[in-house]
Order: C-alpha cells, then sequence, then structure tokens
C-alpha cells in the first residue's frame, strides 16, 4: 500500500509541500532507548518521507505556545514498513524521537494506519519533549474501505478542522481518530461536538478497551480454573464487565 489515498484526504496545500526522504540514521541519533529498538528502526522501516510541514505560513493557522508545550508546526511522514517490523513499537519510536507534534501515515503491505501523539515539555529536563499518549487507528486497506472508515477519510481534510491554532488542530485530527475508533463499536461515525464531547469520547474509549483486556484475563482464567465456586464467581465477574461494556456502547 502507498499512502497516496490518506495523504490526498488531508488535502494538504501545494506550499506546504516538503516531500523529502529522511534518512534512518536520523531517527537513530536521537533518543532509541536500546539496541532492539534501533534493530527496529533499521531493519524494520523500509522508507520514510517527510511529505509536508503544516505552518502557519501555509496553512493560516497560529502557533500555540503556553506552560506545558509549544506547537510551532505539525509534521506530516509517511513511512513504509517490511513485513517483519513490529508496529507499534515503531510507530511509538517516531513519535518520541521527533520533537513536534507528528502526522504519522504508516504502511505494511496493504494495510496502513494514522496515529498522533501530543507532546510536552519534560519537567525532568530543560528543553527536552517527550509524548503524553499515542493515539492510533486500527489497520485498514485505503483502496477498501468500509462506510465508517470512509467517514473517517471525509474527516480528514485540514482546511475543515478546528483553526484556533495548531494544538486544536492537531487535537481535531485526534478527534477523528477517537471517532473511527467509537464507530467500531457503536455502528456510527460521528465526530464530537466540542472539547468536553472529545474528553469524554477519548475517556470511554480507554474504559471500554481496558474492560475488554479484563474480559480477556478472565475467560483465560476461567477456563483454567478447577474449582467450580471459583469458576462460577469468574463468570459471574465477567457477566458483570459485559454489562458495564454494554452502557459504555450507549456513550460511543
Amino acid at each position: 500500500m502507498n499512502s497516496t489515498k490518506i495523504i490526498e484526504a488531508l488535502s494538504l496545500p501545494s506550499d506546504a509541500c516538503v516531500n523529502q526522504r529522511v534518512s534512518k540514521k536520523l531517527l537513530l541519533e536521537q533518543d532509541i532507548p536500546t539496541s532492539a529498538d534501533k534493530r527496529q528502526v533499521q531493519d524494520g522501516i523500509e522508507e520514510m518521507i517527510w511529505v509536508a510541514a503544516l505552518k502557519p505560513t501555509n496553512i493560516g493557522v497560529p502557533i500555540f505556545k503556553d506552560n506545558v508545550r509549544e506547537y510551532l508546526e505539525i509534521a506530516v511522514i509517511t513511512t513504509k514498513l517490511r513485513i517483519s517490523a513490529k508496529p507499534t513499537r515503531i510507530i511509538e519510536l517516531i513519535h518520541r524521537a521527533i520533537p513536534y507534534p507528528v502526522v504519522l501515515i504508516t504502511s505494511v503491505g496493504e494495510f496502513g494506519c494514522l496515529s498522533l501523539a501530543h507532546k510536552r515539555w519534560s519537567q525532568g529536563e530543560i528543553g527536552k519533549v517527550v509524548i503524553e499518549d499515542i493515539r492510533r487507528t486500527d489497520d485498514f486497506i485505503p483502496e477498501a474501505l468500509n462506510p465508517e472508515e470512509a467517514s473517517f477519510f471525509a474527516s480528514l481534510k485540514i482546511s475543515g478542522l478546528p483553526n484556533q491554532d495548531l494544538y486544536a488542530l492537531y487535537q481535531g485530527l485526534m478527534d477523528c481518530i477517537a471517532a473511527l475508533g467509537a464507530s467500531k463499536i457503536s455502528g456510527k461515525f460521528t465526530l464530537p461536538g466540542s472539547k468536553d464531547q472529545a474528553h469524554s469520547l477519548s475517556n470511554n474509549l480507554d474504559e471500554h478497551a481496558r474492560i475488554q483486556r479484563e474480559i480477556i484475563m478472565l475467560r483465560a482464567k476461567a477456563e483454567k480454573e478447577k474449582q467450580v465456586n471459583r469458576r462460577v464467581e469468574l463468570n459471574l465477574e465477567i457477566k458483570r464487565l459485559d454489562e458495564e461494556l454494554a452502557t459504555i456502547k450507549t456513550k460511543l
């Protein structure tokens, strides 16, 4: 898969485009934690392209700066991974290595995903930037989108995102990812209409994922449990969590 359809969905202005290859050497010169991570970068990444730099001068959106973070520009980067790569770890390493907010389009074969991560000043090291969390889509095939994914693509146009400042614009893209995640559960793609709704949507998605992980763990325990009473207790707990999932689904 190439990243053309995702880039087209963003509708980047021509004067924001950079289209420069990013050397893996430049990435490896950053603060890559371990030798295993460095091997992931070296062996897992086939190609990285710096597609565009979104700045006030080319998209008409002001910078954002406060005591927590500074967004002077947003980088749009595509990364083509080899089949043997571990995408989740490489995506995290790329977001950690680049000191400004990144719209990262990752592809493995015909599959792709979009990921973002808010960044802030480190509280322990002056001048160092750290990520808060990474939000990413599930893998999708741009040439074979389902209705929810098609609605997601339609929501990505840069000119249609919040334009108060670059932080708001970046958060707008994160809200698009959250809406797609919610649509996988609810069956409908709906963008949050306010900051409060966006915050609630994000929290509900996190809680839904947490409960799903707990249910998987409890089911594995129940299958191995030999004591009937204990198995009954585990199944009752699973039932309770299933009911919580159903309640959260109504909020998504």
